[in-house]
């Protein structure tokens, strides 16, 4: 007698997964789609794909594997050639002694699996995972050169160039008839960037060939392990190309941009183009505004990671008639970020809010935004006159860079609006040394001045691979710390994954200090008080300094002491 394997629906329903009224839905409507019982009630949103593998796993006797919860080791993905992987839709996720186990979504699939043991010349064990984290884990497994060499005809990047009749779509074939591997070089690097939640992608050229770095959580870290010196006038050449550069120019700087449609949505990236001694070195930053939008949807001052005594502090100058909210830091910190949330909490319809940007990253909800134009003749100064005759009731101006734009931010926040701007310094105290050397008067300036928030982005500890780590009495102090009293608090590390490329980070947080102008703090910055009492009066007011907050994220478990010395000074930390 033959052995009969229980139907899939039959297994859900035992499961607990699908109610038998739904098991006989997703019956009535087999017939009508075509597809197998596990695809319809997929369709329909009964169950998950990682039901489903479970589902499947228990029905053919095999093992299922959570690829999230379990990830393979980075080594595994050697054994089976990305090209494979992608055509037969597996992962391995072991190796022993019984051999090789490879996790697949689909186990029906059986001469499929013979045809990739016979490829293979080898023995495989199988098991089950979800199809959605299959994909992923190969999609995000891959560096650029294997993709270059195996899967670089799997996908198609398409150049958008932009007329004056809209967006004309150029296949990268339309831009030379020989699509060569450094066409196929660059596609891949820019995919796989994507993939790895680049923000910038750094070409650099040495003697030791052309190094390819991503800046993924604001470290630099090497994609691939030196190309050949020779690729580098081609790889050059070919980003000149895409963002319609001069290709015969190579001793000055040069800037420019393109578009990418990949997966039905279009990117931005921008260009800069530099020459060294080893001849030009480029960086482009990626500006994915779909998935900038994604990030943010939903976006308040809670999901920065500010601290909850800092927020509330914030959330109440926000919320102030009028006066100017001035957020600082350098390049990269979360400053516009963090404008944009402020904004999003205080948006209503009684109030007209408009922002001036350069450029406007993302676009926020009842909110007129101006893009800077300066091309065109449409400066910061210039679109901040033209706002204030547009009835504002608040007013953003992504960031003040000469004494024009700050006279008129002034005299905005000194004649009822509420601005909220950004400007580059390093502390609370130095945005007072900009201001007044742009020539602006102290004293209007310290009147408008509600609040400075200073700002830092620490890397989070990857939730994937986080260990405990213990720090000697020795390092503690070294960075300002009680070493008695803290050596035998628990701390933490990353030990590096394949989700977090082998960093130890996942993700970053802000760190914040927020210094509130009261009259005394007003009266002594008129008066040209030593920066170190106006240190002292800031703290007894309540601020909490950038050093202060990185710590408390470490001492919550956040953060690793290595990252908080990278991103603040070592410094006695007063109240710790």
């Amino acid at each position: 007698m033959a052995f009969e394997r229980k139907k899939i629906g039959e297994i859900l329903v035992e499961m607990g997964s699908l109610a038998p009224a739904e098991m006989r839905l997703v019956l009535d409507r087999q017939p009508l789609l075509g597809r197998r019982f596990g695809e319809v009630a997929l369709a329909e949103g009964l169950i998950g794909d990682d039901v489903l593998a479970q589902a499947l796993a228990r029905q053919f006797g095999l093992e299922f594997v959570d690829l999230v919860k379990s990830p393979p080791a980075g080594e595994l993905a050697e054994t089976i050639p990305a090209e494979l992987m992608l055509r037969f839709e597996c992962v391995p996720v072991r190796e022993d002694a019984a051999g090789l186990t490879v996790a697949i979504a689909d186990p029906t699939r059986l001469r499929a699996l013979d045809d990739l043991e016979m490829l293979l010349d080898r023995r495989l064990e199988h098991a089950v995972a979800p199809k959605g984290q299959i994909a992923a884990l190969i999609e995000r497994g891959q560096g650029s050169q294997q993709v270059l060499q195996e899967v670089s005809e799997d996908f198609k990047l398409q150049l958008v160039k932009e007329t004056d009749k809209g967006e004309e779509v150029l296949s990268i074939e339309k831009l030379t008839e020989d699509a060569s591997p450094i066409i196929r070089l660059i596609d891949s690097t820019l995919f796989d960037a994507l993939n790895k939640r680049a923000s910038d992608i750094h070409i650099e050229t040495s003697l030791e060939g052309v190094v390819i770095k991503y800046r993924v959580d604001g470290v630099l870290f090497r994609a691939t392990e030196p190309l050949d010196i020779r690729f580098q006038g081609p790889i050059i050449s070919r980003i000149k190309v895409m963002s319609e550069l001069d290709i015969a120019e190579r001793r000055i700087p040069q800037d420019g941009r393109f578009k990418v449609r990949m997966a039905g949505k279009s990117i931005d990236f921008r260009v800069s183009i530099m020459p060294s001694i080893h001849g030009e070195d480029a960086v482009i930053r990626i500006l994915d505004k779909e998935n900038i939008a994604k990030d943010l949807h939903g976006l308040t001052l809670d999901v920065l990671g500010i601290d909850e005594r800092e927020k509330v502090r914030l959330r109440r100058k926000i919320r102030e008639p009028y006066g100017m909210v001035l957020v600082t830091g350098p390049t990269g910190s979360g400053k516009t970020t963090t404008l944009y949330a402020a904004m999003t909490e205080i948006f209503n319809e009684q109030e007209k809010l408009i922002t001036i940007e350069d450029p406007v990253e993302y676009q926020l909800k009842g909110v007129v935004q101006i893009p800077v134009n300066e091309k065109k003749g449409l400066t910061f100064a210039r679109g901040l006159r033209s706002i204030l005759r547009h009835d504002p009731d608040k007013i953003m101006v992504g960031e003040i860079r000469d004494p024009e734009t700050a006279q008129i931010a002034v005299q905005s926040a000194l004649t009822g609006h509420l601005v909220f701007t950004t400007v580059h310094a390093n502390n609370v105290f130095d945005v007072l040394g900009r201001f007044l050397h742009m020539g602006i008067d102290p004293h209007n300036f310290v009147s408008c001045l509600n609040c400075v928030l200073a700002q830092r982005l620490v890397r989070k500890i990857c939730t994937h691979c986080k260990r405990p780590v213990s720090y000697s009495r020795e390092m503690l102090d070294d960075a300002g710390l009680d070493g008695a009293r803290y050596e035998h608090h628990p701390f933490f590390e990353g030990g590096g994954c394949r989700e977090c490329n082998g960093q130890g980070y996942h993700g970053r947080s802000a760190i914040v200090e927020l210094l509130e102008l009261t009259d005394d703090l007003r009266e002594m910055i008129l008066d040209k008080t030593p920066i170190s009492q106006l240190k002292e009066a800031a703290r007894a007011a309540g601020t909490l300094f950038l050093r202060e907050s990185a710590v408390n994220k470490m001492l919550a478990g956040l953060t690793t002491l290595e990252e908080i010395n990278r991103v603040t000074f070592a410094e006695k930390v007063g109240a710790l």
